[in-house]
């Protein structure tokens, strides 16, 4: 393969590279807090129930709170707890990279491959060699 082609390929294949491993690099740097549910955004413990329990001395926390057994005590005194007033975050990283997994094998497929493409032109294994003439006998 003449240098100028080799030169181009592995030029093109070096720009398809980066273009591959920029959402794997973005995927793998990212931070992992970012996941949690919002703070204005808490979800009631009503409609958590399907994802988390919560136990207070061996009895559900929606139990404890309808009978008016926790109370809350501040600079003003104290209040009996009530079930609006308790809140939950979710971290769903674990959602998320489960959904992420798939794509980032491919891409992270896509790069070995183009390395290895890469490697075989600039070494020179993929060069043109030419119709042989016919050996007359």
């Amino acid at each position: 393969m003449p240098p100028r082609l080799r030169v181009f390929w592995s030029g093109l294949i070096v720009a398809f590279t980066l273009l591959v491993a920029l959402p794997l690099y973005t995927a793998l740097s990212t931070r992992r807090d970012i996941w949690w549910t919002p703070s204005t955004m808490l979800v009631p413990l009503t409609e958590s129930r399907d994802r988390v329990e919560i136990y207070v001395r061996g009895k559900p926390l929606g139990a404890v709170l309808e009978a008016g057994q926790l109370r809350i005590t501040d600079e003003a005194g104290g209040s009996v707890l009530a079930m609006s007033e308790v809140g939950l975050r979710f971290n769903n990283w674990d959602r998320v990279r489960a959904q992420r997994l798939p794509g980032l094998l491919g891409y992270a497929a896509v790069c070995g491959a183009l390395a290895l493409l890469f490697l075989l032109v600039v070494t020179g294994r993929l060069a043109y060699r030419g119709e042989r003439p016919s050996v007359a006998a």
